[in-house]
């Protein structure tokens, strides 16, 4: 099963040249979906009809997606795969589905052939299992990095990462890309991925890691080439980079639950599961940051929403931490 979840399928579409992608979670019927963002600079599909605010209960898919704002039209063939499988809001005639998508900025920003679009979506679903899927750098994660609090020369790859926790006949599953800012610690307090620069090299928020180079930023060796170097943008003046813009550092996920909630539940799930970011990652939920987490509970089994909120933030947790741990066993 995904993430431990009946009925739950999971698919990934990566690029040709494995520097974005996306990964779709599709649901079974009647499941009650809702997000939560905590980052300031989101790009994120029917965040409000899911938001606690929002009129919208059942979710049909969430599609998380690299290529910043372009990727959210992979969304669009999510929604074309769903209508064709009759799966959707009814109406009289037709049915819509309400598919949620968050996306990270990678280097497909600036190569379109790399970009997710609607055929991307279409291919992840195409894809889709009853089955956890591959981790580390594919799907959304494949063009993922961490740790760019000095720059992102200085950052580590990341990708996609699952983790699952039970208790009192619950299970929680959740699938996290990591695409961070900020450096990622254990839960020990070691750190897993920290900018490779010299402990003493003033770092975020002490200085902007986009506005320029930073002086004497050397570490215990040269700056590494990482998945996304090339998205950041030339500053006007044709020098240093700017500003990453909106969503070039970003965590999300979908938290995925077998328990029975209302839609007040799973919003306050989804809002508490960002307490695993923080446990994680260092500093979280910056200015630059676009961080946003879906849930979606299927309703199979009775459980307190404050057992599903503390399964979901420790799994989102462990899967911030094994995205940047599996991408670097990965790399060649």
């Amino acid at each position: 099963m995904a993430l431990g979840i009946a009925d739950l399928a999971i698919g990934t579409w990566t690029a040709p040249d494995a520097v974005s992608g996306c990964t779709v979670v599709l649901p079974p019927e009647g499941t009650v979906g809702a997000v939560a963002v905590r980052g300031s600079a989101p790009g994120t599909r029917e965040a409000a009809a899911l938001g606690p605010m929002g009129k919208v209960e059942v979710c049909h898919g969430v599609l998380l997606a690299g290529g910043s704002a372009y990727g959210l039209a992979a969304a669009d063939g999510v929604v074309a795969y769903l209508e064709e499988q009759g799966r959707g809001f009814p109406l009289p005639g037709a049915v819509v589905p309400i598919v949620g998508a968050a996306i990270v900025l990678d280097a497909a920003v600036a190569h379109p052939p790399s970009r997710p679009g609607p055929a991307a979506g279409l291919a992840a679903c195409e894809a889709a299992v009853l089955a956890d899927p591959a981790e580390g750098r594919v799907g959304v994660g494949a063009g993922c990095t961490v740790a760019k609090v000095a720059g992102l020369a200085h950052a580590h790859p990341s990708g996609q990462a699952i983790a699952v926790r039970r208790a009192g006949g619950v299970t929680v599953g959740v699938l996290v890309a990591n695409n961070a800012l900020g450096e990622v610690v254990a839960e020990d307090g070691t750190w897993i991925a920290r900018a490779d620069v010299a402990d003493a090299t003033p770092r975020f928020p002490e200085v902007d890691p986009f506005a320029a180079p930073l002086a004497g930023a050397a570490g215990d060796g040269p700056a590494r080439s990482v998945p996304g170097d090339e998205a950041a943008p030339p500053s006007a003046g044709g020098g240093a980079p700017a500003s990453g813009g909106p969503t070039s550092n970003t965590v999300i996920g979908c938290i995925v639950t077998d328990a029975r909630l209302s839609k007040r539940d799973v919003a306050r799930v989804a809002d508490l599961g960002h307490s695993g970011v923080a446990r994680a990652v260092r500093p979280a939920h910056t200015e630059a940051d676009g961080d946003a987490l879906f849930c979606l509970a299927t309703g199979r089994v009775e459980a307190s929403v404050d057992l599903v909120a503390h399964l979901a933030a420790e799994a989102v947790a462990e899967a911030c931490r094994r995205g940047p741990l599996l991408a670097a066993r990965s790399a060649p």
